[in-house]
């Protein structure tokens, strides 16, 4: 007599995660064009929900939040507009070498801020001592040297005794706060307010104030994506950012290189400082850098460490913090609003590129005998 078969089904996780093949680029960038087209209506019915507003009236305040008068000829919000974006920018440009060798720099507020107070200690003890071609050199070249020195920390104790840079370079955040802090205490005669000064700021250009702000962003976008694609040492921090093993290997110097490279990130964090004092607030305190440090890391991250992509990304999400900030006003909401409609637009866009690399499969039984 035969036996009889005992028929039982193999137990799978629900869904598990798998690496997708590479997409087409044009694949790719269509479903992350998709992805911003749905996150505006997205947000645009959120208006419609919450500020009480019609979908076309929302789009209109945001677009006249963002743009001004610009068909009049009033170009006031434009300039501003494009400020907000260079200062974004300039953070983003600054993380991304690092953050493609890997190295986690979640300093950039804090190099920011070092490179800031540099700028605004030279525009008050030397303003009235130095002529004015002299004063900015002394900024430009104290800011970038101020930057560099609070990047140039972290990564010296991660080369020399591997230690985790995402917490060092956070707790130098809190570090660089608190000096601040103290500086414009003593300052500002205990009124916790430097009054904006007069000497040291960049020139206004055709009646522009932050003329000198956004060329010297966009100068560095282009110069940061010719050093990322076709220099040495852009090369050589790609390999570090694969494999630190292989970069040994074939006789890269890894600790050369993450030193070197967060002298770099911190430098351009430092130029970031000095763009906020001397291009556009001419004070200085422990919120001018925003926390647009940490959004910076998003930016870099959603553009590929592709400089050009970037522009693209923070472009967007500067449209939408200074136009639903717009909506909210209009609709006597709070500020946070603007930044709950960013948040969810961020949130969409990393999801985007999760589901761009990778693929979730459900779980099937398989009968076995």
């Amino acid at each position: 007599m035969a036996k009889d078969k005992i028929i039982k089904s193999t137990r799978e996780p629900l869904f598990h995660v798998v690496k997708r093949d590479d997409l087409a680029w044009w694949q790719a960038w269509g479903i992350r064009v998709v992805t911003i087209l749905f996150s505006f209506v997205i947000v645009g019915l959120l208006c419609v929900l919450v500020a009480d507003k019609s979908f076309g009236d929302s789009f209109d305040i945001m677009f006249t939040g963002v743009f001004g008068r610009l068909f009049e000829g009033n170009t006031t919000m434009l300039w501003k507009y494009l400020q907000e974006i260079a200062i974004l920018l300039s953070l983003s440009l600054a993380l991304t070498p690092a953050f493609k060798m890997k190295f986690w720099n979640c300093g950039a507020e804090g190099q920011a801020l070092m490179g800031g107070l540099a700028t605004i200690i030279c525009m008050l003890e030397f303003g009235d001592k130095l002529s004015y071609g002299t004063l900015v050199t002394v900024i430009v070249i104290t800011s970038i040297v101020a930057g560099a020195i609070w990047g140039l920390i972290p990564a010296i104790f991660k080369a020399l005794f591997n230690t985790n840079e995402t917490l060092f370079t956070l707790m130098m955040n809190y570090i660089a706060t608190q000096i601040i802090a103290y500086y414009v205490y003593i300052k500002g005669g205990g009124s916790n307010v430097i009054n904006p000064v007069e000497y040291g700021n960049f020139p206004t250009i055709g009646g522009n104030d932050y003329f000198v702000n956004i060329v010297t962003v966009a100068v560095i976008t282009v110069v940061m994506y010719i050093y990322l694609k076709f220099s040495k040492q852009g090369y050589e921090i790609s390999v570090v950012g694969e494999s630190q093993n292989t970069a040994r290997y074939i006789g890269i110097n890894v600790k050369k290189v993450i030193i070197r490279t967060m002298l770099i990130s911190g430098a351009l964090c430092g130029v970031t400082g000095m763009l906020l004092v001397a291009g556009k607030d001419h004070s200085i305190n422990v919120n001018s850098v925003g926390g647009q440090g940490f959004t910076a890391i998003l930016m870099s991250w959603l553009g590929q460490f592709n400089p050009f992509i970037m522009v693209v990304m923070t472009a967007i999400v500067v449209f939408l913090r200074l136009g639903v900030a717009k909506v909210a006003d209009t609709a006597l909401l709070n500020s946070s609003y603007s930044e709950i409609m960013v948040g969810i637009v961020i949130l969409m866009l990393v999801g985007c590129e999760f589901f761009i690399h990778y693929a979730i499969k459900f779980k099937h039984k398989k009968e076995v005998a």
